[in-house]
């Protein structure tokens, strides 16, 4: 049967879309004490609703389907994740910040400034991993993942934006302020309230993660992966830990083994690396893909 109206096709959506619903609901042509109080709002529409305590399962869920379904429409299959400090200075501002540090802090400078061939590294890897613009089953592959901040997070999505390719910044809203770095692509900037679903979201598309020298949210980021492998909740990926002389310095990783709190074994979930090319190596390697 033919109709040109298509509100008679079989195949017509008979209830309005919720964009539409919400359009009508603010513009209603009667302003009266019921229309205006808040109980009348559409919850979706509620601010005050949606913050109440009772709701956090539904703000959970919020900040886990947002990045899901956008990440998706955008056609990431999978990332590349880049860990580290929001500390370190770019190579360029090592020697500004040893010069205008307070004598107290000089030595805390300075060995920040010396990490700053770490950011060099970062946006190494960035690049060089952007570069191979590797696609599989129509989707993009190691896109590059950072935390969206400053400092090792800059450097990778920096490599990457030097290299013409988008990446992703997963930022989260902090008492003082955080902004997404300027390399970030915009699409693919998110906000983050929770840091378990800010965490969850680093890794439900990594294919490999590279660890760089950094602080309290490193190391958590760091141990938390490492348990993840380590109790067989995830399968094993590349793990790339950069910076052997920091690390070994601050975390005594042969000790837990000798104390039998780990097994010896449990060492080789992460590979020790101080280039790009030694972390795209064992990558490659890892996946039988070209280096």
């Amino acid at each position: 049967m033919n109709n040109d109206n298509n509100d008679h096709e079989l195949s017509q959506r008979k209830f309005y879309p919720a964009s539409v619903e919400a359009k009508t609901a603010v513009s209603a042509p009667r302003q009266t004490p019921q229309t205006r109080h808040p109980a009348y709002r559409l919850a979706f529409q509620d601010d005050d609703f949606l913050l109440r305590e009772e709701l956090r399962p539904v703000r959970f869920q919020l900040e886990l389907l947002k990045p899901e379904m956008l990440l998706e429409e955008a056609g990431v299959g999978s990332t590349l994740v880049m860990y580290g400090s929001a500390r370190i200075p770019s190579p360029a501002q090592a020697e500004l910040l040893v010069a205008s540090a307070l004598a107290d802090k000089k030595a805390v400078a300075e060995k920040l400034a010396e990490k700053s061939k770490y950011y060099q590294e970062a946006y190494n890897l960035g690049r060089l991993v952007s570069e191979k613009a590797i696609i599989e089953d129509g989707k993009r592959q190691f896109v590059i993942c950072s935390g969206g901040g400053p400092s090792i997070m800059e450097a990778a999505n920096h490599g990457a934006s030097d290299a013409g390719a988008e990446s992703i910044g997963l930022n989260i809203a902090l008492p003082h302020e955080q902004a997404p770095n300027s390399y970030v692509t915009p699409y693919l900037s998110f906000q983050f309230h929770y840091f378990a679903l800010r965490k969850m979201h680093f890794l439900l598309r990594a294919r490999a993660v590279a660890v760089f020298p950094g602080g309290f949210g490193t190391l958590d980021e760091f141990l938390e992966l490492l348990t993840l492998i380590q109790t067989g909740k995830m399968k094993p990926i590349p793990v790339l830990l950069f910076g052997r002389e920091f690390w070994t310095r601050v975390v005594n990783f042969e000790a837990l083994a000798e104390e039998g709190t780990i097994n010896l074994a449990d060492l080789d979930l992460f590979h020790w690396c101080e280039t790009a090319e030694d972390a795209w190596h064992h990558i490659a390697e890892f996946y039988d893909l070209e280096a």
